[in-house]
């Protein structure tokens, strides 16, 4: 199965759409996450610890500070050496720690100002001794614990470094992280579907509402109406719908435009022989002596007219693509050599000299009317073309399943931009108005022609007159070729 470009659009966009969804979604989880921590930041004392041992602990300090004074509360540390107590931290008012342990001056500082607080349960507590010293007591935060164990103890007292509090339970937040909400990735990922799809919708309706203006225009008789402007620099599957389509609307205007010109063309060549037949009639009535050479004239504008119905008809057969007559076997050296005899006694009549050379064989199921009507009215147009005293040569030939008639005049040859008009109906070179027919010869050869899979073209010859070639498929080459 072969993928359009319209597929790697679709799978690109459906890509990119769960890329930005998932973006979204964990943009989304992150900013939770960080809000979630910054809550829980907030809640916890970052640099000093709290909580109902720490509270008690400070004030049994304080107590013992303010009735015995340093000395008890160096006794109460000693005391507490081995228990899970919290380390503490007396400071005087100069910031020094009494018991000599480096403590730095952010923690010093925000344990003043938490001392100063009215809540019952802060971290840190102003204590008085007897002689009217006033200390500041705190115990310091240590990070992911509650309390941090004793490593200024002396060796095989207290815990271990790294080691968890003996009988405590793992440290834990007073409240856990809140789960995210589950609406926030639903949320994030409709929106980025409802982008998407507004974006896609958009990409498609947009040149099929083109499209269908179109055809609108072009039904309403707007034949002039492109969509590819309208396109711009779209390359996929629908860019070219928006092609055939004006390849479609091209077409269609010049059938239509050859079908007027034709329509004109008719009715103008029906009037010259109609009118000479109104003007035979009315001389036969003013002089009945003259009546039959009238009849003549009335016989030979009829023999005319009989003559150009004929060839519109074959015309409009061809047009249709009907099949008025069967295929049949035909030796196409043989058909174009009985028709050049045919004309060479015509151009004798006129002083013009044929030569006909080919020698083969082409043998082909073809409809022996139309090919034999080509090949007549090509020769027999440069008999009436060519110049007086001058040869005209027919040359046939075959290779690769192909047959070639090339047929060679000494006329006046046709303008270089005509060279393709001359295959419409009705056309007649500038510099052969004057010998007379129709000008629908070589448009039924064409037709004829391009029934069989074939193709006409006329050239000028570099030293005066035109040249007419003729290719046909014959034989199993002709077989896909054939106009059904």
């Amino acid at each position: 199965m072969r993928f359009g470009r319209l597929f790697w659009k679709f799978f690109f966009a459906f890509w990119l759409a769960l890329l930005l969804a998932g973006v979204g979604v964990g943009s989304a989880v992150w900013w939770h996450q960080q809000k979630e921590r910054e809550r829980i930041e907030a809640e916890r004392d970052p640099l000093l610890n709290g909580g109902p041992r720490v509270t008690l602990a400070l004030s049994a300090a304080a107590s013992v500070l303010a009735h015995g004074g340093l000395p008890a509360l160096r006794d109460l540390v000693a005391e507490w050496r081995g228990e899970r107590m919290p380390r503490m931290f007396v400071v005087d008012e100069a910031g020094r720690e009494v018991f000599g342990r480096e403590v730095g001056t952010d923690l010093v500082a925000d344990a003043r100002a938490k001392a100063t607080s009215d809540d019952p349960r802060r971290p840190a507590r102003l204590a008085t001794t007897p002689d009217g010293q006033r200390l500041l007591l705190f115990v310091p935060q240590v990070p992911g614990e509650r309390f941090e164990p004793r490593h200024d103890l002396p060796p095989g007292v207290g815990p271990r470094p790294g080691e968890p509090p003996r009988g405590g339970r793992p440290p834990f937040d007073r409240r856990g992280p809140l789960p995210p909400d589950p609406w926030v990735p639903i949320t994030t990922g409709l929106i980025a579907s409802v982008v998407f799809s507004a974006l896609l919708a958009w990409y498609l309706a947009r040149p099929i509402r083109n499209l269908r203006w179109a055809f609108g225009a072009v039904a309403s008789g707007q034949l002039e109406t492109r969509v590819g402007p309208l396109m711009g620099a779209r390359r996929d599957e629908i860019a070219d719908l928006g092609g055939d389509f004006d390849r479609m609307a091209q077409q269609i205007q010049n059938l239509i435009g050859a079908q007027r010109r034709l329509l004109h063309d008719v009715s103008h060549e029906l009037r010259s022989p109609l009118a000479r037949l109104q003007a035979a009639i009315g001389l036969a009535r003013q002089d009945p002596a003259k009546l039959e050479a009238t009849l003549d004239r009335i016989e030979r504008e009829a023999v005319r007219l009989d003559e150009l119905v004929g060839q519109l008809l074959t015309i409009a057969r061809l047009d249709a693509g009907t099949r008025d007559s069967r295929s049949e076997p035909v030796e196409l050296f043989d058909l174009a050599a009985a028709i050049a005899d045919d004309a060479r006694f015509e151009a004798h009549a006129r002083g013009r000299e044929l030569t006909f050379t080919g020698e083969g064989e082409a043998e082909g199921e073809m409809r022996v009317e139309l090919v034999q009507r080509a090949f007549e009215n090509v020769i027999r147009n440069a008999v009436k073309y060519t110049a007086e005293g001058t040869v005209m040569d027919v040359r046939a030939s075959a290779a690769d399943g192909r047959f070639v008639l090339t047929v060679a005049d000494r006329g006046p040859g046709v303008p270089e931009a005509d060279l393709t008009a001359i295959f419409e109906p009705f056309y007649r070179s500038p510099a052969g108005q004057s010998a007379g027919g129709f000008g629908l010869g070589l448009a039924i050869a064409r037709r004829a022609v391009e029934a069989h899979g074939g193709r006409i073209a006329a050239s000028n010859r570099p030293d005066g007159g035109l040249v007419m070639e003729i290719v046909l498929p014959f034989g199993p080459a002709a077989a896909a070729q054939k106009m059904p």
